[in-house]
């Protein structure tokens, strides 16, 4: 596959924590802007409930004094996300305004994450480091800078966070089922903070999920959506007719 040039490059990124309605306006904005989604490999994703089960085997472990117990899925989880992230990223360079529904470098985040927690070891990350930069290398030579990106952020508290994954239901997500999830969850959310802190890859947009339920709103949505299409404007993702006729087409 050959990737456009860094001209006509301008990609729409959706982070967040589980639960902060990534999806969500992942699905909302891209019906608005006719744009292609690319969703988080989830519900095909073989590993994922194989992950939250070697989370709470290892977690055991270290409680009975198996300090090196680590989860045989962290590494295989991350370089299966990372695999396919890379793959969505390659498709979604080939036209405008496309939106991918979580950030590579939310996938590093939690590479390092499992691995200070002890999940992996330190040569695992290595090897995934090594893998991360090469793709990076890869992408860098077709986008050598950010500048055409916007990130959008999704800030949500913990109560909203666990709410929304018990609401949503599945079954290896819930607190009830494996206690271990109450300190993953906790750190996952400084380790959030630390993302947003830290990131400066490209331009980026902090929206507040707790304050604005653009799922079940409809007001809420408008009103987001209207935040997004305003910074697009100002990066030259689109231009002021276009957003005017976006605006209009929403208000009816």
């Amino acid at each position: 596959m050959i990737l456009k040039t860094k001209e006509s490059i301008e990609m729409i990124t959706l982070a967040g924590i589980i639960g902060s309605g990534k999806s969500s306006l992942t699905e909302i904005l891209s019906r608005e802007l006719g744009s292609i989604p690319f969703y988080e490999p989830v519900e095909d994703n073989p590993v994922l409930p194989l992950f939250y089960k070697g989370n709470e085997l290892a977690a055991k472990k270290r409680q009975a004094g198996e300090k090196d117990a680590t989860n045989p899925y962290a590494y295989l989880l991350q370089t299966f996300f990372l695999n396919r992230r890379f793959m969505m990223m390659k498709k979604a360079l080939q036209s405008r305004n496309n939106i991918l529904d979580r950030s590579i470098y939310e996938d590093a985040m939690f590479m390092r994450m499992n691995t200070e927690m002890g999940n992996a070891t330190q040569v695992e990350y290595s090897i995934y480091q090594e893998l991360l930069t090469n793709i990076l290398e890869e992408l860098n030579h077709v986008v050598p800078s950010n500048d055409y990106n916007l990130m959008i952020l999704i800030k949500v508290s913990y109560d909203t966070m666990v709410s929304r994954i018990k609401k949503r239901g599945r079954e290896y997500e819930q607190i009830e089922n494996d206690p271990s999830l109450i300190d993953y969850y906790g750190r996952l959310l400084k380790y959030y903070e630390e993302f947003e802190e830290n990131y400066n890859q490209s331009e980026m947009l902090v929206i507040d999920g707790d304050k604005f339920n653009f799922v079940e709103n409809i007001d809420d949505r408008n009103h987001i959506l209207d935040m997004i299409e305003m910074k697009l404007v100002d990066l030259g993702n689109i231009d002021c007719s276009e957003y005017e006729t976006l605006r209009q087409k929403r208000l009816g």
